[in-house]
């Protein structure tokens, strides 16, 4: 039995009954709301209970805790918050326990996270800490860790691939297209997103989306631009060398083509969100039938765009495909909409007997799919992953 198929058999009945689910949610909103503001003393908390009760945990991070110091703390926040949405919730834990595996994360660790996350919450929640708030607690993160836990231990592939640095080409001062090649094809679908750790920042792991569908020769696109306070895009962008090894953790996200619904897709992307959408363009142009294909590609200027070209190539030869620029500056020379990609879009009407697939960064994630909400896209058409870029 796979992953999938295990927690689909088990864990819908383990979580909570939706009144319930709805009103833990509720209690640890609240309680959280309350200390959110000092979520990086809690972070070092969080560290430093599970580094002294679980010490061998601490080689499963980078030596310098400066990045790392919120982030999964903010993640289990994050995870735990959504225990009333188990249809979201299941297939992200399923791909998270996975993921992990790369980690060298063992089933005695989710117990030892789980405590330094309550003891960290409980330190900071003064008076609001009451036995409601630490059972709520206490049971959102026992059923997604065993959530996550259940999917690694069902996971007979590998934790992680190898691959090597073929091309580094820079196309801008803080962009770069990197080609790597794997020992093995890693089994991603087209559209969705790996994570990478680089010899120029060990044990600091960033998430890339694939340019292009799966090959034969194992090779990978990714399109990396350096971010602010980014260690490893910068890393990657300004000193990745051919020859580097990187080690590439196991294919997440939902972003896919459902080929079934017969009905016209949007692609709106942004900035490198372009890269998962090359991807499925990719894939979609191996397939015996394309559905009619409407690309919106968007950045502040016309330089922002940086793989247009490559795309009005394709639409050239694909009656199928069309793709419109979009920039926020305009000089008036370029011929491009003009404004956000979130303004152009809904501009164009509501798209309601579209699938949408929505790439970029997570402010343009949520400014562009508010407004198409509001624009009158039915939610279920509208697909994004809204993963952090760095």
């Amino acid at each position: 039995m796979t992953a999938e198929q295990l927690l689909a058999a088990d864990l819908p009945a383990a979580f909570f009954p939706a009144t319930e689910a709805s009103r833990t949610v509720k209690t640890i909103r609240a309680s959280w709301a309350g200390m959110e503001e000092r979520a990086d003393e809690i972070g070092r908390h969080f560290y430093a209970t599970l580094f002294s009760t679980a010490p061998d945990t601490r080689d499963l991070f980078p030596v310098n805790m400066e990045v790392q110091r919120s982030r999964l703390l903010r993640a289990l926040v994050h995870v735990v918050q959504m225990v009333d949405q188990p249809d979201e919730l299941i297939p992200f834990l399923q791909q998270l326990g996975r993921d992990h595996r790369k980690f060298g994360v063992l089933a005695e660790h989710y117990g030892a996270v789980g405590d330094a996350l309550l003891s960290a919450v409980e330190t900071f929640a003064g008076d609001a800490w009451t036995p409601p708030v630490a059972k709520a607690w206490r049971d959102a993160y026992d059923l997604s860790a065993e959530a996550m836990s259940v999917a690694a231990d069902a996971e007979r592939g590998p934790a992680s691939w190898m691959g090597r640095v073929v091309d580094h080409r820079r196309v801008g001062w803080d962009l770069a297209v990197i080609t790597v090649q794997t020992s093995e094809p890693i089994p991603y679908r087209a559209g969705q997103y790996l994570s990478v750790e680089t010899p120029q920042r060990p044990r600091l792991w960033r998430y890339l989306s694939p340019a292009n569908a799966p090959r034969e020769d194992g090779t990978l696109e990714f399109h990396v631009r350096a971010v602010t306070n980014g260690w490893v895009s910068r890393a990657i962008v300004a000193h990745s060398r051919i020859g580097d090894t990187w080690r590439i953790g196991p294919p997440m996200g939902r972003m896919s083509i459902n080929q079934g619904t017969g009905r016209e897709l949007l692609m709106v992307a942004g900035g490198t969100g372009m890269a998962p959408i090359k991807a499925l363009l990719d894939d979609l142009g191996r397939q015996a039938d394309q559905p009619r294909t409407q690309v919106f590609l968007g950045g502040r200027t016309w330089e922002d765009l940086y793989d247009f070209g490559a795309l009005r190539k394709l639409s050239y030869s694909n009656p199928w495909l069309d793709v419109i620029p979009v920039v926020e500056k305009d000089d008036g020379a370029s011929g491009a909409e003009h404004g956000t990609l979130a303004d152009v879009v809904t501009r164009y009407g509501a798209w309601a007997d579209h699938d949408v697939l929505v790439c970029g960064s997570p402010s343009m994630i949520r400014a562009t799919v508010s407004r198409m909400l509001v624009a009158g896209t039915p939610l279920d058409r509208i697909t994004y992953d809204p993963f952090t870029i760095d």
